[in-house]
């Protein structure tokens, strides 16, 4: 039988979507693209917040129209919104064949199983008792590059975050796992690995009782084939100095971080249960460009959140103006029920938000437009992503894949996808540059 899956959210997501993927493919069906012709339609919900679980239901709503006028048997809800409402969305989705929390992915082939025999299903259980340390998998993304999840769940507990409800305490994965992944990985054609998981800098406390971040990028540092290793979702307050200095040193390990710091305000860090301070992530954010002058910091911010008043939000925009990031998101705050965010007092209307919004994504605008004019004249390593219109699009260390900008380049010479080359910047945009290939990169 024909199974299309449609992947929703975060990076950790799609590789569930992908374990799920094996697991059918081992099973002989055959996994397609095309949704019409799937006889079985599979949608990887998120849950986080609201703006995700609308893009989850009407997807739900519109994959269920296949069941008309496609070959469709099946519909399955997977994921964190299946999590979250998992008897609700079975009720009012009557096209739903199964619901299947974040706990219980792997037994998708039983699921479908059961459902073909005409079963209504809605499994969930303990999101802990799943085991996520070996972690067979299809790969979707590119060939070149692939996520590397190496913890699930979270015990950070901010106030605004439905996440830990959602995937349970954190659990980081066995070491010599990852590492064996990451080998196999490589062995596929993988270049370029991303380390996924909600904080990447605590990995390791609760199985070896020492932040081990450090010795794990060593380790898949070591590994022949892949040359860049990126990494994401790097919470502040366990950012150690060994981490610093290994990202300093490794030459694989690419000059780029994404930590997620959400304001600046320390009366609203406190009003988020964040564990840092405004002074403390400055202090961080100093001594990674002291220590690592070309590296590219990448952060979110949260506006809007209940309680911020003028004076904090200007705080917010005169930190970003101050530290100049290279690359920011911007979220508005979004009312989650059952978060302690959501009985907040001074609860700021929709319209303040996205006008808070829209402040901070144009202050950013200069910035990084500011950032990228910079680098023309120099040339930069360049991983090939794709060719059309008669020109390259690639990506330098600069650029983490779906959420950054790109390189557009042209070549006098054919260039292989997934290859890098060595490119000269010539001009610039607020997102993206713009240059030629001279000759193509050499170790």
């Amino acid at each position: 039988m024909n199974v299309a899956m449609i992947s929703l959210g975060c990076a950790k997501n799609q590789i569930d979507s992908e374990v799920m993927l094996k697991l059918l493919k081992d099973e002989r069906y055959k996994i397609i693209n095309n949704p019409y012709l799937a006889d079985i339609i599979i949608i990887n919900t998120c849950g986080f917040i609201e703006q995700a679980k609308q893009e989850s239901i009407d997807t739900i709503i519109e994959m269920g129209q296949f069941k008309n006028k496609g070959r469709c048997k099946l519909l399955i809800a997977t994921g964190c919104l299946s999590e979250r409402y998992k008897e609700e969305l079975l009720k009012e989705m009557p096209e739903l064949d199964a619901v299947i929390g974040t706990g219980d992915y792997k037994s998708i082939v039983n699921v479908i199983e059961d459902c073909l025999k005409g079963k209504k299903i809605i499994l969930y259980g303990n999101q802990e008792n799943i085991n996520i340390d070996k972690l067979n998998r299809l790969i979707s993304t590119k060939g070149h590059t692939a996520y590397l999840k190496i913890a699930e769940g979270c015990n950070n507990r901010c106030t605004y975050c439905i996440i830990p409800s959602l995937r349970g305490r954190y659990r980081s994965r066995n070491f010599d796992d990852i590492i064996i992944e990451a080998q196999w990985l490589a062995s596929k054609g993988v270049k370029e690995v991303i380390l996924v998981a909600q904080d990447t800098t605590v990995y390791g406390k609760d199985l070896y009782d020492k932040l081990m971040l450090p010795e794990l990028l060593k380790s898949i540092a070591k590994i022949e084939g892949i040359e860049w290793i990126r990494l994401l979702y790097a919470y502040p307050d366990k950012f150690s100095d060994e981490l610093i200095d290994i990202i300093a040193e490794e030459e694989k390990i690419c000059k780029y971080i994404d930590i997620p710091i959400q304001h600046a305000s320390n009366k609203i860090l406190k009003l988020m249960g964040r564990s840092t301070t405004k002074e403390q992530i400055l202090e961080l954010v100093t001594n990674l460009r002291k220590k690592i002058p070309d590296i590219t910091i990448r952060t979110t911010f949260i506006v809007g959140f209940p309680g911020e008043d003028e004076r904090d939000f200007e705080e917010l925009v005169d930190f970003i103006k101050q530290i100049k990031f290279d690359r920011m998101g911007v979220f508005t705050y979004s009312r989650e029920e059952d978060t302690p965010a959501y009985k907040l007092p001074n609860q700021i209307d929709e319209e303040t938000k996205l006008k808070r919004q829209e402040i901070l994504m144009s202050t950013q605008m200069n910035i990084s437009l500011e950032k990228n004019l910079s680098f023309i004249g120099k040339t930069m390593k360049v991983l090939i992503e794709d060719y059309i219109d008669n020109q390259y699009i690639g990506r330098t260390y600069r650029d983490a894949p779906e959420i950054d900008g790109f390189v557009y380049f042209t070549s006098k010479k054919d260039l292989k996808i997934g290859e890098f080359t060595d490119v000269l910047i010539t001009d610039a945009t607020e997102y993206d540059l713009l240059g030629e290939c001279k000759y193509e990169y050499s170790k």
